[in-house]
């Protein structure tokens, strides 16, 4: 339990201090924002604050920070170290840049951002790989949510789908205030008051299970040498310490913001926010089940979506726990699934520089954005899906890349850049070693795996130092 709260202890402290300071390295002005200079009714529009923070948790967080933190925690209570760290130096870092960036470029999709400071080349490439990932994980959202529905109310799921598809057009269609701006603030608290459920039912021993203190032992039950925790729990545990996929969120919010001196709690404070829940999951995995064993067995046996309600129900019981689980299940990922469309729309448009006001122009991506995503969800995406976890962390690593060149070219003769560069570095390492030594990757030793994951991750400080730093020099 002590280290438990010396863990939520650091990440709000993180958020006061180190929040601070990313945000006074950046320095906010008092430039008017997208929303204010471009407000169309449509996708610039000045939402109140907290509704903004709001969107943005449910943007950026969904099933992320529950599912990925309980599987973190099969590798024991050394996930904590990475939550903690993780959302303070790297997610944070992360989502405050693409945040802010964004906004101060009218409020541009993430690809257009890494393009303008990382070339025409990576421009193209992020085009491209952004509308793909984000096709992807609004279909494995539509077909994840209609599967548990469909389960839950007999419904065939033939029928299920179709109408989580016409909620997705419509959240991708409509204006930001018409659906998402009402709802998610709704879903957003069923969220925090889920997490906080939980964790008030492990503070005070309910079940008589017994929270574990933090250890930096490898407790994965098949063992550490088939089961390392470098890289394998970095790439896990990808909401709730550092995730890609928010940097395709933060540019709907900054269209939405009334001023740039809010950047620090509605982006760096969402992150934290959501590593605060991915922290209670993660210790609510190996509370509940008492031991690693028992998580992975359960995780196993009936999968995460299983996990959540008994915990839920173990901790708040039958009535409550059982309504905010299954909310928590279906509504957070369906949260996630229709602003991946609807960022994708904007993506497009963003590419092909078409004005988005109009209805007739937003069904010009909509319709076909959708129709892909039906398409895609009759087939199996178990194989693909697998290499989500790695794509998604390659992006965080590429975009706080691109926040460490736009920092050295904005912040002149200051070193504000080391603040993104460090945290770029290390997820250059992560992915790399990742992908050499995966099961869906080239399955080599952590002899080989090792080494050029260190290299790969030297050879980018290098290369990043060589065309700025030294090039100034």
């Amino acid at each position: 339990m002590v280290t438990f709260l010396i863990a939520l202890f650091a990440l709000i402290a993180g958020y006061f201090i180190y929040g601070k300071i990313v945000d006074n390295v950046f320095g906010p002005t008092d430039q008017p924002t997208p929303a204010m200079v471009h407000n169309d009714g449509v996708d610039y529009i000045p939402l109140p604050t907290w509704r903004v923070f709001m969107i943005q948790l449910l943007n950026i967080a969904g099933l992320g920070p529950i599912f990925g933190a309980l599987g973190g925690a099969i590798w024991g209570p050394s996930v904590y170290l990475w939550i903690v760290l993780g959302t303070i130096f790297a997610g944070g870092v992360h989502d405050y840049l693409s945040g802010m960036i964004s906004l101060r470029e009218d409020g541009k999709s993430i690809s257009e951002v890494v393009g303008r400071d990382m070339g025409k080349t990576m421009l193209m490439i992020m085009r491209v790989f952004s509308v793909v990932l984000l096709v992807l994980v609004g279909t494995v959202f539509m077909t994840g949510p209609a599967g548990l529905i469909s389960k839950l109310t007999g419904v065939a799921v033939t029928y299920v789908l179709p109408c989580v598809l016409l909620y997705y057009f419509l959240a991708t269609l409509l204006p930001i205030d018409t659906l998402i701006a009402r709802f998610y603030p709704i879903f957003g608290a069923c969220l925090i008051i889920m997490a906080l459920g939980i964790m008030g039912g492990m503070l005070f021993g309910v079940g008589g299970h017994t929270m574990p203190e933090m250890t930096l032992q490898n407790l994965h039950p098949l063992g550490a040498e088939k089961m390392p925790i470098w890289p394998l729990m970095f790439i896990t545990v990808a909401c709730g310490a550092v995730s890609g996929f928010h940097s395709t969120q933060s540019p709907i919010m900054a269209r939405c913001l009334k001023d740039e001196r809010l950047g620090r709690p509605v982006f760096y404070g969402a992150m934290v926010s959501e590593g605060i829940i991915a922290l209670i999951w993660a210790a609510a995995g190996v509370t509940f089940y008492d031991s690693t064993g028992g998580l992975a067995a359960a995780m196993k046996a009936g999968g995460a979506g299983t996990v959540v309600y008994d915990i839920c129900v173990g901790f708040m019981g039958t009535g409550v726990g059982a309504v905010l689980a299954m909310l928590g299940v279906i509504a957070c990922p369906i949260t996630s699934g229709d602003t991946a469309f609807r960022s994708a729309r904007l993506t497009l448009a963003d590419w092909f520089n078409i004005k988005q006001e109009k209805a007739p122009k937003r069904l010009l991506f909509a319709v076909p954005l959708l129709a892909i995503g039906g398409i895609l969800s009759q087939m199996d995406f178990n194989i693909i899906w697998r290499y989500f976890s790695w794509t998604n962390q390659t992006l965080a690593m590429i975009v706080l890349w691109t926040g460490a060149v736009y920092l050295f070219r904005t912040k002149k003769g200051s070193n504000a850049w080391i603040i993104p560069a460090v945290p770029a570095t290390f997820m250059s390492a992560v992915t790399c070693t990742y992908i050499l030594m995966a099961p869906e990757g080239l399955q080599l030793s952590t002899a080989i795996s090792y080494p050029i994951g260190i290299i790969f991750a030297v050879f980018c400080a290098v290369l990043f130092a060589k065309t700025t730093v030294l090039k100034k020099g």
